[in-house]
């Protein structure tokens, strides 16, 4: 008998929550990489599938292979494929180790890949769109760990300018009086590995539209196992989603050992049939396949409503026969 072919190579996840795609893949212990094309950003780099090279900014959360195996191919390809030069966003503490890492591959290779480390400390903020900004803060894990979270922000007027005409508030503005304020709208909130602790009831991840975040370990007989590797267990899911104020929260990171129909019935459990709704699996592609497609029929419904509503433009038929009548 011949040998079998090698299994294929699975598909990224992709769920869309507009206006947002959230696609990528993440397995425990062996490759996570996220990206939110929208908002050119990739968090982690365990490897590299194609898709991710369109965004410029790669977020690492920390230096577990599994979260960076696939980062210095992501920036030799950006550069190969004419895509610019690769941003990797880090935490302060880790940032030598890239560039050591990276500079063994010059070594290697024999040849200098270029792209740009943008350490950050503790609440540091870059700014990777007009008014959209990523923020890194430290979380728990057995390696020096970060989180990031994405907030677009918003200048509005102060209460107590109001009432004011725009003559008077362009008076004030040139005399350097402040007459705005400027709000925090969380967009995105990704937690990478990490045991829980202060960093998930933050306010721009309390607040977040999306949280993403792993959840490794269901059986209940686990939770001494999710400590010793300071991950999070599906209870420690439970307790915290009662807090969250996302439209959905993302599961990502889950063993090959565990079978996504136990994890779902055990997250049933654990959260109560309300709040399981708001939760998805990052690799449940059949029921996020299920959901893309209902949500395809209801745009094409809308579209057929919208064009039923929209008055047909008069016929040059038409217009030509009336010109006859004058």
């Amino acid at each position: 008998m011949i040998p079998k072919p090698p299994p294929r190579e699975g598909s990224l996840g992709f769920i869309y929550i507009p206006p947002y795609r959230v696609q990528g893949t993440s397995i425990a212990g062996e490759v996570t990489t996220i990206q939110i094309p929208e908002l050119d950003v990739c968090f982690d780099m365990g490897a590299c599938p194609r898709a991710m090279l369109a965004s410029k900014y790669v977020a690492i959360s920390h230096g577990h292979m599994d979260h960076i195996g696939g980062l210095a191919y992501f920036c030799s390809q950006r550069r190969f494929q004419g895509m610019g030069n690769a941003k990797i966003v880090c935490d302060s503490r880790i940032a030598p180790a890239i560039r050591g890492m990276m500079t063994g591959f010059v070594e290697l290779e024999q040849q200098k890949t270029p792209y740009e480390v943008l350490p950050l400390e503790p609440e540091g903020m870059i700014e990777i769109k007009n008014n959209i900004f990523l923020r890194g803060y430290p979380t728990e894990h057995t390696a020096p760990s970060f989180g990031y979270s994405i907030v677009e922000k918003r200048s509005k007027l102060k209460p107590e300018f109001a009432d004011y005409p725009q003559d008077k508030l362009r008076e004030l503005k040139e005399r350097g009086v402040e007459i705005t304020r400027t709000l925090e709208i969380p967009l995105i909130a990704y937690l990478g590995d990490t045991q829980p602790g202060p960093h998930l009831v933050r306010e721009d991840v309390r607040k977040a539209q999306i949280v993403i975040c792993e959840c490794t370990f269901f059986e209940p007989d686990h939770k001494d196992r999710a400590k010793v590797g300071m991950h999070m267990h599906v209870d420690d899911i439970a307790e915290w989603i009662r807090v969250l104020e996302c439209q959905n929260l993302i599961i990502v990171h889950v063993s090959r050992r565990t079978d996504l129909g136990y994890a779902r019935k055990r997250l049933a459990q654990a959260v109560g049939e309300e709040l399981e709704k708001k939760v998805l699996f990052m690799m449940d592609f059949r029921t996020q396949r299920t959901r893309y497609e209902q949500q395809e029929a209801e745009a094409r419904a809308m579209e057929a409503k919208l064009a039923a509503r929209t008055p047909a433009p008069p016929s040059s038929h038409s217009s030509e026969e009336n010109d006859a009548e004058e």
